[in-house]
């Protein structure tokens, strides 16, 4: 006999505003015990000295974790300069410090470099690995590495204010494997001072913004109202950038039982037609993805190919 699971069956996503100083682990399990969900897991890791948008997904939408990990992000963040760190925040040991400071128009003159497709090194204080190990451990350990620079798209970096002469307010719209801290870093070398991120905060991952965000306080007040549900967003949320395609009762039954559908030549001309689009976005990866629904509920993920869908992954949401 099957062992039961504990928790209850909830599936959907939630928009979860971070607060500073929870780790993203933290938050995937504040969130599963406050739905007593029997799974959970999250899209794009934020650290705890950053705020702001932390998709967490419930349930059968564990299934669309992977096809949000390409989705495009906005941050807001602050660069304190005069500073240089090991961790390019303010969380690092001290390295240096100068009084020089950039204008504004010498900050505004620059920003046009770090738009479009730039080639990036990742902060030594990241989760990439290097022979099985997380950077940010070895760099803690004192042990010394490179990391090698790879292609990031930029798709806009705007100064939004001065704060003062010693910080500056930025706001980054970007592809994934972006990170803020080696921007805040090339944005202070090719002004000739030093900068460090003093303050970030993510603003949206994909489909998921402020605007349908819940933060702790809002959370706690909805379960003790037993209203929580009204956090819970759609599965199909993390799918946004992803061709949707509507199928009938018959072949949902079929992709069900993890069978493949043929497609009509209009329906496959629909559907290729949707996929082009999304690759002149810029997305590559899941290139041939498709989202099948009946009637707006999610049926399976599968790739679209030669007239014929082929189901990759099953949902089993209740009706």
């Amino acid at each position: 006999m099957a062992r039961k699971k504990k928790g209850d069956e909830v599936s959907g996503w939630v928009c979860f505003d971070k607060p500073l100083g929870m780790g993203s682990t933290q938050a995937v399990s504040f969130i599963k015990r406050l739905y007593n969900a029997q799974k959970a897991g999250h899209a794009g890791t934020l650290d705890p000295l950053a705020s702001g948008i932390l998709p967490i997904a419930l349930g059968e939408a564990t299934k669309t974790v992977p096809y949000l990990m390409e989705a495009d992000k906005v941050y807001r963040f602050t660069v304190r300069w005069g500073l240089r760190t090991a961790s390019y925040d303010l969380e690092g040991e001290v390295l240096e410090q100068n009084d020089l400071r950039p204008t504004e128009a010498e900050i505004r003159d620059i920003l046009p470099v770090f738009i479009g497709e730039i080639e990036q090194a990742p902060p030594a204080f990241s989760a990439i690995k290097i022979d099985g190990k997380r950077a940010y451990d070895l760099a803690r350990e004192g042990v010394e590495f490179e990391l090698e620079t790879r292609p990031v798209a930029v798709h806009d970096l705007t100064l939004e204010r001065m704060v003062s002469d010693d910080e500056a307010e930025f706001r980054l719209h970007c592809g994934k494997g972006t990170y803020v801290r080696s921007i805040a870093r090339d944005l202070a070398l090719e002004l000739g001072v030093l900068g460090v991120v003093s303050v970030l905060r993510r603003e949206q991952v994909g489909g998921f913004n402020l605007n349908l965000s819940s933060g702790v306080e809002k959370l706690e007040d909805l379960r003790h109202r037993d209203a929580a549900f009204e956090a819970l967003l759609a599965v199909e949320t993390a799918l946004d950038d992803i061709p949707a395609l509507p199928v009938t009762e018959d072949e949902a039954a079929k992709l069900k039982q993890g069978r493949d559908i043929a497609l009509s030549f209009s329906r496959t001309e629909t559907a290729e037609a949707a996929l082009k689009i999304r690759a002149q976005s810029g997305k590559s990866e899941h290139g041939r993805t498709l989202w099948a629904h009946k009637d707006g509920q999610i049926v399976a993920l599968g790739e679209l190919r030669l007239g014929q869908f082929y189901p990759t992954r099953i949902l089993n949401l209740n009706s």
